[in-house]
């Protein structure tokens, strides 16, 4: 495993990381399922333990991942212990009817972070973000007061924003304008490399990013085809419809002959290709199993720069065509 400084931040982080949605297990919102599907802790529980073997020592998380059962697992398993780099996000709650509340209120923000240091056994957080917040958020400032005001009390380390999937330029712009937070998380694979642009800005003024979404919901493995379908209580059933895995499967075609020339796994390319850009600090692909915490620590290689503009080219010919089959946040 190797390892990148996250942006002007004192944090050494793996470049592969733990992105931990998937662990917090079947979750619904009303009738909108807004986990994985069913999971067993004692699994989920391997996986954490078997990516840390594999060097991986950045774990993100959510207080809304399984509303709140990601982060009491990995506060099960890693505790306040110092060589692990956890990162989580507020903003999203649920009201007492079932419906997504998004609240970015400092009272909020200031209680939701005291209980996520609690189920994560921790006494700071890493990297705290905002959860898709957008501009009218900001503006408003409660959010940023509120994270300045955990910062000098010592609960969180650094803080940012995870942006909005398919429309991040408004939220990261008037971050850089304003000089506030420490980094970004956002949305980077194959499929989807509409924020490509704005990595050179963020590291030029010493942000970190994470890139979320690396294999779009699985898609990028090689494990999908056609026929696959997704059980009601796992998202994928309403973000991958039949339609959108046969247009995206198509569409990918031509990019899988460089997995054989380096000789490694689908999976292994599409997370290559992300690492190839050096402004990204880490790489959270989805892990809910150990055998999953093997595959996306394996295979990984340089890019060779023609290759490298062989996929770029991809996307900008067959793949940015395909964002408004995709743009189900996530």
């Amino acid at each position: 495993m190797h390892y990148r400084t996250f942006g002007s931040t004192s944090l050494q982080v793996s470049e592969i990381g733990f992105g931990a949605w998937g662990i917090g297990g079947a979750a619904m919102a009303g009738d909108i399922p807004i986990g994985w599907g069913r999971t067993e802790d004692s699994v989920s529980k391997a996986a954490l333990h078997a990516a840390f073997d594999r060097g991986i020592n950045f774990y993100d998380t959510a207080d809304f991942y399984g509303l709140g059962r990601s982060e009491t697992l990995i506060g099960e398993v890693f505790g306040d212990r110092s060589d692990v780099v956890i990162a989580t996000k507020v903003g999203h709650r649920l009201a007492a009817h079932g419906a997504i509340v998004l609240d970015y209120s400092k009272d909020y923000i200031l209680e939701a972070c005291a209980q996520s240091l609690f189920r994560l056994r921790r006494n700071c957080i890493d990297f705290y973000q905002l959860h898709t917040a957008k501009v009218a958020d900001l503006e408003k400032g409660e959010c940023v007061e509120a994270m300045e005001q955990l910062k000098q009390e010592g609960k969180i380390r650094y803080w940012g924003i995870s942006i909005n999937t398919f429309l991040p330029e408004p939220e990261a712009d008037w971050i850089l304008r304003h000089k506030v937070g420490h980094g970004f998380q956002l949305v980077l694979n194959l499929l989807n490399q509409k924020s490509r642009p704005l990595l050179e800005g963020m590291q030029k003024a010493g942000y970190g990013v994470i890139a979320r979404m690396p294999l779009q919901f699985g898609l990028l493995t090689g494990k999908f085809d056609q026929s696959t379908r997704f059980e009601t209580n796992d998202h994928r059933s309403f973000r991958l419809p039949p339609q959108v895995l046969k247009e995206t499967l198509h569409a990918l075609e031509p990019a899988w002959p460089l997995a054989e020339k380096y000789g490694i796994s689908k999976t292994g390319l599409a997370l290559s290709f992300i690492l190839s850009h050096l402004e990204v600090s880490t790489v959270i692909p989805g892990i809910k199993n150990p055998e999953q915490a093997l595959d996306n620590t394996t295979g990984l290689v340089a890019l060779s720069a023609s290759d490298k503009a062989f996929l770029q080219k991809l996307y900008d010919e067959r793949f940015a065509p395909l964002i408004p089959f995709l743009q189900k946040e996530g």
